[in-house]
């Protein structure tokens, strides 16, 4: 499975105000690009933790994780030690920079991302 996960900065930075995420989550869905989607307001809190802890129980369905949201490398170090607490792989971890960006600016990032993924995976 392949699954997106939209990471907002609580919802209130005004580095998401441009975008609606329901649409950019919406766009992914339609078009069949993952299985799943999922919109939460700050991963790297402590609830974050607890959300990774219940999505990647059974990290091993989970062929790749593409999270939109800060810079991909701040993300991964933010991520990085639960994914190893828990086992996931991280070469399975797409992080991408969405920040300051419009709907459209977001989902064409994400679309690319995921393009690179698909040619090199």
């Amino acid at each position: 499975m392949k699954g997106l996960i939209l990471c907002v900065c609580q919802g209130t930075c005004p580095s998401f105000q441009k975008m609606n995420v329901f649409e950019i989550l919406n766009h992914f869905r339609r078009e069949k690009k993952v299985d799943f989607v999922a919109l939460h307001p700050q991963l790297c809190a402590t609830d974050g933790d607890n959300f990774w802890r219940a999505l990647l129980k059974n990290g091993e369905d989970i062929e790749k994780l593409f999270v939109a949201g800060c810079d991909p490398v701040m993300q991964k170090k933010m991520f990085g030690w639960t994914f190893k607490e828990l086992g996931f792989d991280d070469h399975k971890f797409i992080g991408i920079e969405i920040r300051n960006m419009t709907t459209e600016e977001a989902i064409k990032a994400i679309d690319e991302a995921m393009s690179v993924d698909t040619q090199e995976g």
